[in-house]
């Protein structure tokens, strides 16, 4: 049975979560048998996954915040990360599985789950992936994956500040706003979110627990 090992930090830089999920990462290539579950918060950055471009960095200049751009190598385009935000990391090893988009499902269905505890009916959307309420994208995903060593996450839009979000076309999508549980009247404290959340991870991800 893989062990469920969870980690929270208050704010990391994207830098610094990045290296600390790739030596994690690392460590399961070598056969550790871990599942890690990080929640974590980011000052604002913007990320560019290997589907993005700088042309979807309309400005770095937002409210009177200069915002990092940062090129990462996670699927997907660009997307925003900031504090109001709580950013969910899984590394782990989907071998005996091999199916990515199960893993993507997985993580959006912790977040609909979670957001279904809060009153909120939330769901996937053809536009892409992630997770969607009344057509605005409340949380985005994007993983890496080597050798069915999966790594990066999702993120959901507690209370952030959404004008961040003006600077970019969010996931390539010019037609797909945001949203967030603030904009939407839910008041629920970030600690009460982290402990639904990780409930629900240790459900859809059951599977890879007990392999």
């Amino acid at each position: 049975m893989s062990l469920f090992h969870s980690i929270q930090h208050q704010q990391q830089t994207y830098p610094d979560a990045m290296a600390e999920q790739e030596a994690l990462r690392d460590a399961l290539l070598k056969g550790e048998n871990t599942f890690h579950f990080i929640l974590t918060e980011h000052p604002p950055i913007y990320t560019l996954g290997t589907s993005g471009t700088e042309q979807d960095v309309l400005t770095r200049e937002v409210d009177g915040d200069t915002i990092e751009v940062f090129q990462t190598g996670r699927g997907g385009e660009v997307t925003y990360h900031g504090p109001g935000q709580l950013v969910c990391y899984v590394v782990a090893d989907l071998s005996a599985e091999q199916d990515l988009r199960k893993h993507i499902w997985r993580l959006e269905e912790m977040i609909i789950k979670t957001l279904a505890d809060l009153g909120v009916d939330s769901g996937r959307d053809s536009r892409g992936i992630g997770v969607w309420v009344d057509g605005l994208k409340i949380a985005a995903a994007g993983v890496r994956c080597r050798r069915w060593v999966v790594w990066h996450g999702i993120a959901l839009n507690i209370n952030p500040n959404l004008n961040h979000f003006k600077g970019i076309v969010p996931c390539g999508m010019r037609d797909a706003p945001v949203t967030s549980l603030e904009k939407l009247g839910v008041d629920i404290t970030r600690k009460e979110i982290k402990r639904l959340i990780e409930k629900h991870a240790r459900d859809v991800f059951a599977s890879l627990l007990q392999a």
